[in-house]
């Protein structure tokens, strides 16, 4: 665990100062988000439309995190845990393409409803979603310089501007902090984690030291469970083109380039270690032309307009950018600048060797000269994202923290653990990149490389407190979470972290209008207007959105209602379950369904009386009730 320094003063607190100029007038808003990446917009966006003023401050000069920056496909296994924001975003997607190309379109199937986009489109979209919001502030090209607290909350922040060099100063009422480095709660003073627990401190089975076989899952020798200080390695998501007409090609090499850092590519192909999985699902996103060449070090996903998403694949020894990162989230702009770009000549590099080497088959090389930067994205940035995939940098320490035993159905359970709390629901697999670099004696996989636990891994409840500093009032940390180094490697998707940053929009706003501290804000409540949103607090494998009673199911799953995936909304209410629902919600009501016979209508309003609650309910006072009308009635009369 690691403390960022401050420096006391009487009753101000200033941190991480890198000017001397102090600005005399701050502006004030309601609610101060801190870079625009996908949560940081899903966290302006709620507020705002929830009524508050909204910072939403950016320090390049494009938002949108990596969704606008290259990972043009949204990594979900489950679409129906997925709601709120980002299911906009999709809805909005979707709609771009059909009204550009029409809705039976090639484009439009390309764009998976939605959920597969060009980096520029996904900017189109989220620039429009944040245009509609009035009361939203976008300030792009700033920079923190410094966070200021009295006591014990964070009050202003410092902001240098990238385009005069001038300071502006920021308060608020609270803060968010959506960086991917969690640069504000490091200013501000907040604990936090960097790096991989040990199997010792957390109990967890996959933490620490893991050298795994990405076929099979076991583990291989060599594994410790120790804990260290490394990270996922970090690169960057291309956005490629096979339109000729469309495509940058790479005549020279970029700066620093060393064949010698490729060369292994092509030992891994000779050993058979680019051939498709022994299991492959389909419509993974695999290119299959790719296979069993050493263009293979690519991973290549079809999206609209003849242009790919392409990832770098881990699982060859080759594989050249862990250890890159080293020192990454803790360094100054400087040093992260000259990290950023070493790992910007890495990727360039690696496209060119693919390309042009004279030891690659010249098969695979024409191959690989198919896919090119696309002319029409990074416009103003020689056609290369401009946002580095940071895939895992601090995490703070908050009142809760999500770990692998969060994630995974025990024995004699039918679902991962209940959170009371829940405020979103979580589902993509444990993934996480290798740490290190291919180490002599191990010729299987790279150490750290955990490879999608879709057999371990359910949709999971994600509670509020993993976004709440322990100490510090008035900011919450949506992106950079409390969750050790195993779960943080599934909640770190873009719409995981919407979700997370639709909730800690709306818990600001209701921080605010109660006067009361983010550690104090009414979960009950905040969980309704989540609800009201469209967020998804609890996943049922039997029930959609089309359900009367979804809302109200979606808030008893988080009560210990139900014990595993099935609501089952439409079957008839037990006796047995209707004591046992009262019992949690209404516990001085559970007499009312002593005894057989069917629950009837007229029984739940006695029960509601009891507690001290009064509904107005149908006239059929004798009609037997559903587990879903049941969760209804119940639902709305707790809202009164």
């Amino acid at each position: 665990m690691k403390r960022i320094a401050w420096m006391a003063l009487p009753l101000l607190l200033v941190i991480h100062s890198q000017a001397q100029t102090v600005p005399v007038t701050p502006q004030y808003f309601d609610v101060v988000v801190y870079e625009a990446t996908p949560g940081g917009i899903a966290a302006a966006i709620a507020a705002a439309r929830l009524g508050d003023s909204v910072a939403l401050i950016e320090s390049q000069n494009h938002i949108g995190g990596m969704m606008t920056s290259g990972l043009g496909k949204s990594d979900i296994e489950t679409k129906a845990a997925i709601g709120g924001l980002f299911l906009e975003f999709t809805k909005k997607v979707y709609q771009y393409y059909v009204d550009k190309y029409g809705a039976n379109s090639e484009n439009v199937k390309l764009s998976q409803n939605g959920y597969y986009y060009e980096p520029s489109v996904a900017e189109h979209v989220l620039d429009e979603m944040v245009r509609a919001e009035s009361r939203i502030k976008l300030m792009k090209l700033r920079r923190l310089d410094q966070a200021i607290r009295t006591g014990n909350r964070l009050v202003a922040v410092r902001l240098m501007r990238l385009d005069n060099g001038k300071l502006e100063e920021i308060s608020g009422g609270v803060f968010i902090d959506a960086s991917y480095e969690g640069d504000l709660a490091a200013y501000s003073g907040v604990d936090y984690r960097l790096g991989r627990e040990s199997r010792r401190e957390t109990n967890e089975l996959h933490a620490g030291v893991v050298y795994m076989d990405y076929e099979t899952r076991a583990f291989l020798p060599g594994t410790t469970g120790e804990g260290d200080k490394r990270l996922p390695a970090y690169t960057y998501r291309l956005c490629l083109t096979d339109d000729p007409a469309n495509s940058v090609i790479l005549k020279t090499p970029p700066p620093d380039y060393d064949r010698t850092r490729y060369v292994g590519y092509i030992e891994d192909w000779k050993a058979g270690r680019m051939a498709p999985p022994k299991v492959m699902k389909e419509g993974a996103g695999y290119y299959g032309p790719t296979f069993n060449t050493v263009v293979r070090a690519l991973s290549i996903a079809e999206i609209p307009n003849h242009k790919f998403d392409v990832n770098f694949n881990p699982r060859p020894l080759a594989f050249p950018f862990p250890e890159e990162n080293y020192g990454y989230p803790e360094a100054g702009w400087n040093e992260r600048e000259k990290i950023a770009t070493r790992i910007r000549n890495m990727t360039l590099g690696l496209l060119y060797f693919l390309q042009n080497d004279s030891e690659i088959p010249e098969a695979q090389r024409q191959l690989a000269r198919h896919y090119n930067l696309a002319k029409d994205e990074f416009t103003d940035n020689d056609n290369f994202p401009w946002q580095l995939y940071v895939r895992e940098a601090r995490r703070i320490v908050g009142t809760e923290t999500l770990a692998e035993q969060d994630l995974l159905v025990g024995p004699k359970l039918g679902r991962t653990r209940v959170h009371a709390d829940s405020i979103s629901a979580g589902e993509f697999p444990i993934d996480s990149f290798p740490v290190r670099k291919h180490e002599p004696g191990h010729e299987v996989a790279l150490e750290g490389y955990i490879l999608m636990l879709d057999q371990l891994t359910h949709p999971y409840q994600i509670p509020y407190g993993v976004m709440v500093p322990k100490q510090l009032d008035g900011l919450l940390v949506p992106v950079a979470a409390s969750a050790t180094h195993v779960a943080f490697a599934t909640i770190r998707l873009e719409p995981t972290w919407m979700a997370l940053g639709q909730a800690a929009g709306t818990a600001a706003y209701l921080s605010l209008h109660n006067h009361v501290a983010v550690q104090k804000v009414d979960v009950d409540q905040l969980q309704r207007k989540l609800i009201e949103g469209g967020q998804l607090l609890t996943y049922f494998k039997d029930i959609d959105r089309s359900d009367p009673a979804f809302p109200a199911l979606q808030y008893f799953g988080t009560k210990g209602f139900f014990p595993d995936y099935f609501a089952r909304s439409k079957d008839p209410v037990t006796r047995q379950t209707a004591r046992e629902w009262t019992t949690l919600a209404l516990p001085e009501a559970k007499h009312v369904f002593e005894g057989t016979g069917p629950v009837r209508r007229s029984e739940l309003g006695e029960a509601l009386k009891a507690a001290g609650l009064s509904m107005a309910l149908s006239d059929n006072d004798n009609e037997q009730l559903t587990r879903g009308e049941f969760c209804s009635i119940l639902f709305a009369a707790l809202a009164r």
